[in-house]
């Protein structure tokens, strides 16, 4: 296969000095969120008819799983640790913040576009085959969920060159201040019982757990056996605070319909980043001697190359197959969810969809490479434009297409992703551009 000729190509020149730890949590980060989509999404086709479901829901035991599954912690920290080595680089290389955050924006939103046309036509095609809204809307909703982690991690690498500067200036304090504010926060929400100060964890939850990533970055992270005491002491605060406290116990979704440890952020995502940093980070040196073995460091190579591709079209890959097997009279889907059956064809289940998921991740990974044009817009079009396209996204996530407060809401959703992907240089760019 070629791409996987490639990997080992790439393999054998990787720098003796590149931490393949980065690249090899990435990649099994991304593979626990697909698997863990997968499994807790559930489709019934009864003699009542389709019956759409969520594990969590079905079988309440399960949403311990999430404790595991839930990985958007390690995205974060490791996201924490390129930023530093990007932002070092490009100091090195004496680019502007400008030259920096193009490149980033370049391979954080291009994959995406290419996703938001395809519900953008399959939404019209389905409309003019007589599909309801409602189901346009629920199924586009299931599809586009993983995209709010863009409309958040953006806005994150906009800010980067400055929580960069506070952590050499402060260290640990800056990381210290951003839970500090996540953990107030999450005291209005409860205590005061004022809800919507809490969609500002978003910033501080995760710009706590992105600190983390240049604290690795820095080499400042302790000996082992500490990472280790402080994995522990995190998963120890994380079972206080559900046990003892008001915070539902799944790490992902909102099981109980009422309250969400994800939506907003709650300071339970910040301890469980702090345990899986703790935890991982202590285990980092047996796992890289491993990775330095050419098949296995190949490997690593072949899923960061698709990575967010995988990411963002598993879902719709699901979505669609789901869809087919309705219209073949539920063939596949008649196991109720969560029996034995259920569980036991999971395996299949799974190979089937990665089978599917693959072809079309390989086809579409040359998006996440593109390097885009030579020249660059001026940086403040560059900030409203990913502003814009974060809103955006941020609606698309939650609502779907068909969905939201008003009519039309899609349509404005995506015009504005659409918009802030012109101002930020990315489609329909005129031929005279400034240089940031």
């Amino acid at each position: 296969m070629k791409a996987w000729s490639q990997a080992i190509a790439l393999a054998e020149k990787t720098p003796a000095d590149r931490n393949r730890y980065v690249d090899f949590l990435r990649a099994v980060s991304i593979t626990l969120v697909i698997v863990g989509h997968w499994l807790i999404s559930t489709a019934y086709y009864s003699e009542s008819g389709f019956e759409p479901g969520h594990m969590l829901g079905i079988q309440p035991w399960t949403q311990w799983l999430t404790w595991l599954f839930q990985v958007m912690p390690v995205f974060f920290f490791v996201g924490g640790y390129a930023n530093g080595v990007s932002l070092e680089s490009a100091r090195r290389k004496q680019l502007g913040y400008g030259a920096w955050l193009y490149a980033r924006l370049v391979r954080l939103l291009s994959p995406l576009l290419l996703l938001l046309l395809a519900w953008t036509i399959l939404a019209i095609v389905l409309r003019v085959l007589g599909v309801s809204r409602e189901v346009i809307q629920l199924a586009s909703q299931a599809s586009l969920i993983p995209i709010w982690f863009l409309a958040i991690y953006i806005m994150i690498v906009v800010v980067a060159p400055l929580t960069y500067r506070l952590w050499q200036r402060f260290g640990r304090f800056s990381t210290i201040a951003f839970a500090s504010l996540a953990m107030i926060t999450d005291m209005i929400f409860f205590l005061l019982d004022i809800r919507w100060p809490g969609w500002a964890n978003y910033f501080w939850v995760w710009l706590a757990v992105h600190q983390l990533g240049y604290a690795w970055r820095d080499n400042r992270i302790g000996k082992p056996w500490q990472l280790l005491a402080a994995g522990v002491l995190g998963l120890a605060t994380l079972a206080a605070l559900i046990l003892n406290g008001p915070y539902p116990l799944a790490m992902v979704g909102s099981p109980d319909g009422e309250l969400s440890n994800t939506l907003p952020p709650k300071i339970t995502l910040l301890f469980l980043g702090i345990a899986q940093f703790g935890i991982l980070l202590a285990i980092e040196t047996p796992v890289r001697k491993w990775l330095a073995k050419s098949k296995v460091w190949a490997a690593t190579i072949l899923v960061n190359s698709m990575i967010m591709t995988v990411y963002l079209w598993h879902m719709t890959i699901m979505i669609i197959l789901v869809g087919l097997l309705f219209l073949a009279g539920g063939f596949g889907l008649g196991l109720e969810p969560g029996s034995a059956a259920w569980w036991w064809s999971r395996p299949l289940w799974l190979a089937v969809l990665f089978a599917l998921l693959l072809p079309v991740a390989a086809a579409l990974a040359p998006l996440e490479r593109r390097k885009g044009p030579q020249t660059i817009p001026q940086t403040p079009l560059m900030l409203a434009g990913a502003a814009l396209a974060c809103l955006g996204l941020a609606l698309l996530a939650l609502f779907g297409v068909g969905g939201g407060p008003f009519k039309g809401a899609d349509v404005a959703s995506l015009t504005l992703v659409l918009v802030g992907a012109f101002l930020a240089g990315l489609i329909g760019l005129p031929e005279k551009r400034r240089q940031a």
